[in-house]
């Protein structure tokens, strides 16, 4: 019987180790931080935190400054998710208060939140704490603090932390309302700041409010990358000059980086450029792009839409420049690249090697680019300059770059799945007889035109036809749709061009024969194959033999162009706005 006794308790014993182990893990309390309010020297105010426990509600506790707080209503024990209310009543002190509250949960783990109240004098003016949570910002930001002043308003000063602070618009003299705004400017480091203002009124009576501010800075880049570096997910890395990936080295950079660079003009111009021999691994996702834009962005990791840029502001900073080793029908091989000052030798393209590797880009989007250095010398979005075959290009996006979209010089790099959207020059650009193929495109208002399509300099052969398939092209304004210049090339040049979809052209475009087009227009086939004429003196919808090889459509009616499904995902800003 002992026997059967022992063993029975034994086997509970166990049962409670293995329950045990099979222990939960809670996550910490979550507090709700409460808007900000203004109290009146002496007086009491209740603030509500609502929070959420997982583990159950254990107990609460309140810190003060600036005068004294307690609970009024507490959290129901065990509960996971309530209210605890908080009285604060005001010191004798005008200026910044703050209440925080800390809950713990049956695990004694524990969370917090802070309350900020502005404490102020009898009649003296009330400032309004901005927004119900703290601003987040890269370079500076406008923080708007509306106030009421029975007394009239004199003056206002500003104290910040962790960054400077000025007077953007100051309130009118005796006004007894109105708003203050203040321009932040983010220090040197990243994580909280501050700006307080103060409002004095024509009695002398001071009212304070204090905006919170979360700083997030991103890591300079002063000079060209000599070593494999890796640029990771969540961080801003910032071009503050014109930097070059040398020639054996990778930079990769991981889904969600964005990359800005600083303003410059001329020489100082900032842009990446993947020099001969290096490489750029840049593999966004179409949930996480790698994001190209201006340091006047503040657009932050994990947004896509910028919050403070137009999509048609321009040459903010330079742009993406990648430089390879194959071959180029160009006047010399190698050849310095456009943009790009004749003294930097890591400007250099073209070469013997038509498989050359340049890297990977997919999931990339460039904004606000083409910064000029020089009369008619602007840098493009994406440059590609003697890339090779074995180079791969898809998802890429261009947008509001003051010169061309994508311009290709020789090499025969493949680009798929492509954007323009408000470039001011030409859409598409290809020079020195590229020999590669653009498939699945779409083209949004160039200032230009949709298409500059030239052939080989001088007495080089090109590399290859190049081909152009399956595209919408809204035209907008542009001055036409395609511009090809062989005139001073001593060969001709094959270009196929194939399910290309046109949307609303401009019909009185100059240097161009598009007057009695149909405003809806398509060329409707399969294969369209065009020499390139020795003179621009053809019209530009072209003919073999005595055959148009375009076909007009009714609205809607076109069953060619791009495959619009890669065009719908979240990675686009073109996309997330509704551009098409």
């Amino acid at each position: 019987m002992k026997t059967i006794k022992r063993s029975l308790f034994i086997a509970v014993m166990a049962s409670l180790v293995i329950l045990s182990g099979c222990q939960k893990d809670y996550e910490i309390p979550t507090i709700s931080t409460p808007a900000s309010a203004n109290v009146e020297v002496g007086k009491s105010v209740d603030i509500s935190f609502p929070f959420t426990a997982e583990a159950g509600f254990s107990k609460a506790a309140v810190a003060a400054t600036g005068g004294t707080a307690t609970v009024k209503t507490n959290g129901t024990a065990d509960a996971t998710s309530g209210t605890v209310v908080v009285t604060f009543t005001a010191g004798a002190t005008v200026g910044a208060g703050s209440v925080t509250l800390t809950v713990t949960d049956a695990e004694t783990q524990v969370g917090s939140a802070t309350a900020v109240l502005s404490v102020f004098e009898e009649g003296a003016p009330i400032v309004t704490t901005p927004g119900n949570s703290s601003t987040i910002l890269v370079n500076s930001v406008d923080i708007t603090f509306p106030f009421t002043a029975e007394g009239g308003y004199k003056s206002s000063a500003l104290v910040p932390t962790n960054g400077t602070a000025v007077i953007k618009t100051n309130a009118a003299v005796n006004a007894t309302s109105g708003n203050v705004v203040v321009t932040f400017t983010a220090g040197s480091e990243s994580g909280a700041g501050s700006v307080a203002l103060s409002i004095t009124d024509n009695n002398n009576k001071v009212g304070t409010a204090t905006a919170v501010v979360d700083v997030k800075k991103g890591i300079s880049v002063t000079a060209n990358i000599s070593a494999n570096t890796t640029w990771e997910t969540g961080k801003i890395y910032i071009l503050d000059t014109r930097v070059a990936v040398l020639s054996g080295v990778t930079l990769t950079i991981q889904p969600g980086v964005i990359v800005k660079g600083n303003a410059g003009t001329g020489s100082n111009a900032t842009a990446l450029m993947i020099a001969r021999g290096g490489k750029l691994v840049a593999e966004g996702t179409a949930t996480s792009p790698i994001i190209f834009t201006s340091l006047s962005d503040n657009i932050l990791p994990g947004q896509v839409i910028s919050p403070n840029l137009a999509p048609d502001l321009d040459g903010l900073w330079g742009g993406l420049l990648i430089l390879g080793n194959a071959p180029i029908a160009a006047s010399a091989n190698p050849k310095q690249i456009e943009g790009i000052p004749p003294s930097d030798a890591n400007g250099l393209y073209g070469g013997t090697d038509p498989a050359d590797n340049s890297g990977s880009i997919k999931y990339v989007s460039i904004r606000h680019g083409g910064a000029n250095i020089g009369e008619g010398n602007e840098i493009n979005g994406l440059t590609l300059g003697g890339v090779g075959s074995t180079t791969v290009i898809e998802n890429v996006e261009i947008i509001a770059n003051q010169d061309d979209g994508i311009e290709f010089f020789g090499g025969l790099v493949n680009v798929k799945n492509a954007i323009v959207w408000n470039v001011g020059d030409d859409a598409i650009d290809t020079d020195q007889g590229w020999g590669g193929t653009l498939d699945n495109f779409i083209v949004i208002t160039p200032g230009d035109k949709c298409f500059e399509l030239d052939g080989p300099e001088g007495s080089s052969a090109p590399a290859a036809k190049h081909t152009i398939k399956n595209g919408h092209v809204r035209a907008g304004n542009a001055v036409g749709l395609v511009d090809i210049d062989d005139a001073n090339d001593s060969k001709d040049s094959y270009l196929d061009f194939m399910n290309i979809y046109f949307y609303k052209l401009k019909t009185t475009a100059p240097f161009q024969t598009f007057d009695a087009i149909p405003k809806f227009y398509a060329f409707d086939f399969n294969h369209f194959e065009v020499v390139v004429p020795a003179a621009a003196t053809l019209p530009l919808i072209f003919l073999k033999g005595s055959d148009a090889y375009a076909t007009a459509v009714a609205e809607g009616a076109n069953t060619v162009g791009a495959n619009p499904s890669v065009f719908t995902e979240t990675w686009s800003w073109a996309a997330a706005a509704e551009a098409f």
